[in-house]
């Protein structure tokens, strides 16, 4: 074709042609990809991008370190540490209405940034919490609710998989990403705890208060549960304090959860081949997408398409956050239907670019990035983790869950409001331990 504008727009289309027919996303973006390269510089040189782009990213030593976290994920489930986590939020403040709520948002948000996927948080402590809160007298609602948002929480805290993946895929200072995440982190988990407080206050029959425990009782508690504070001790504060790498500190965290596991005794064959196949699945669909995703960019650079979006978006003369807005718009769209990292991969290639024109900060639109499409993960009507807790709770109706999730999302809505309007709340941490940005 003679128009590569034309050719990029029929291979975007043909992309979202082939998701809707199940076609596994990065394949989708392979082969939409591959031919419009084919198109544009001849077909030789668009077979060579799969032997190119596929040995490039597997021999990545940056890459590495998300399939070394998602193992430290699996052996940590195996190892029975959101058990551990959940017990060590609820004995001290299970005396409070409410609390298992709390509890959960505290548990979940740990298990979240050890595990890195907010669909496996949500379904752990389905697992976990439900039952418990269900036998308490809980009302469905606030249940749900709390594990359904509780699992989007984690993904900000780090060590974030998917902020590693953004530092990849825009070229920025991973440790940057993980200093400016903890502010916005802390502030997710303070907005739930928030929207708990307030519901348990007007009605306080869906969350009753819980025995109180002694001082004694949660030291107890919090001796035993050395081995999560441990390995969050160990991986974050290595990291920030500069021991390691993010990279050694990905090993470091894997080894440990594995210790963890074989030393508890929960490492027999089965769970072993269970956390392997695991974390190789998760890998290679990760791996999958960022092959699929890197093709494609290359054919949509080499159209001008991203050069051509950059400047029409930004002919429009309108207010550059009217821009920002309809950005979240389309990523709690996204995040409703997709994974975290398909709508990522997805749309850096436009966004990205039109973000650095309108003078956001790069670091900042990550954290905001992250968020809005963990957001998107439980907005009405579809919410991945909606469906993901109703599938393994057929006992709550969908309505009940998202009536549940309503409080939780207003909180979402508000945190969001304060990142964009006072970018600083992210961007402080960083400036002041002097992190590279």
């Amino acid at each position: 074709m003679e128009d590569p504008f034309l050719l990029a727009s029929i291979g975007i289309l043909g992309m979202l042609a082939l998701i809707t027919l199940h076609i596994p996303i990065g394949v989708a973006m392979g082969i939409a990809g591959f031919i419009g390269v084919g198109f544009l510089l001849g077909w030789a040189p668009a077979i060579t991008l799969f032997g190119t782009e596929a040995s490039s990213h597997i021999a990545s030593s940056e890459l590495a370190i998300i399939p070394l976290f998602l193992l430290m994920g699996s052996f940590a489930g195996a190892a029975g540490l959101s058990s551990d986590i959940y017990r060590l939020a609820y004995v001290f403040v299970g005396h409070r209405r409410g609390s298992l709520a709390f509890a959960t948002i505290g548990g979940c948000a740990g298990f979240g940034a050890v595990c890195g996927s907010s669909v496996a948080t949500a379904a752990t402590m389905t697992k976990i919490a439900l039952p418990e809160m269900l036998d308490r007298k809980y009302s469905p609602a606030l249940a749900a609710g709390s594990i359904a948002s509780g699992g989007t929480s984690g993904m900000l805290i780090p060590p974030s998989v998917i902020m590693v993946l953004y530092g990849m895929l825009t070229e920025q200072f991973v440790i940057a990403l993980f200093v400016a995440a903890v502010v916005p982190g802390i502030m997710a988990a303070i907005f739930y705890f928030v929207a708990i407080a307030i519901q348990v206050r007007i009605n306080p029959d869906p969350g009753p208060a819980g025995p109180k425990f002694s001082w004694e009782e949660r030291r107890k508690i919090f001796a035993q549960s050395w081995s999560v504070i441990s390995l969050a001790i160990v991986v974050s504060g290595g990291i920030y304090a500069g021991i390691f790498t993010v990279a050694e500190a990905a090993a470091i965290g894997a080894t440990l959860s594995f210790l963890f596991a074989w030393g508890r005794g929960k490492l027999t064959r089965e769970v072993m081949w269970d956390v392997l196949t695991e974390t190789a699945g998760s890998t290679g669909m990760i791996y999958l997408i960022i092959i699929g995703a890197s093709i494609f960019s290359y054919f949509v650079t080499l159209s001008g398409l991203s050069e051509s979006f950059v400047e029409s978006v930004s002919s429009w003369g309108v207010n550059r956050f009217v821009i920002l807005l309809m950005l979240y718009v389309m990523y709690l769209i996204l995040g409703s239907i997709f994974d975290t990292v398909a709508a990522m991969v997805l749309t850096l290639p436009f966004v990205f670019p039109l973000i650095l024109n309108l003078g956001f900060d790069p670091i900042w639109f990550g954290v905001i990035n992250v968020m809005v499409i963990e957001i998107g993960m439980i907005t009405p009507p579809i919410g991945i983790n909606v469906f993901v807790l109703h599938g393994m709770a057929r006992n709550i109706p969908l309505p009940t869950i998202f009536k549940g999730i309503i409080p939780f999302l207003i909180a979402d809505v508000a945190k969001l409001a304060m990142l964009t309007v006072f970018p600083a709340i992210a961007l402080w941490l960083p400036r002041v331990l002097g992190t590279p940005m």
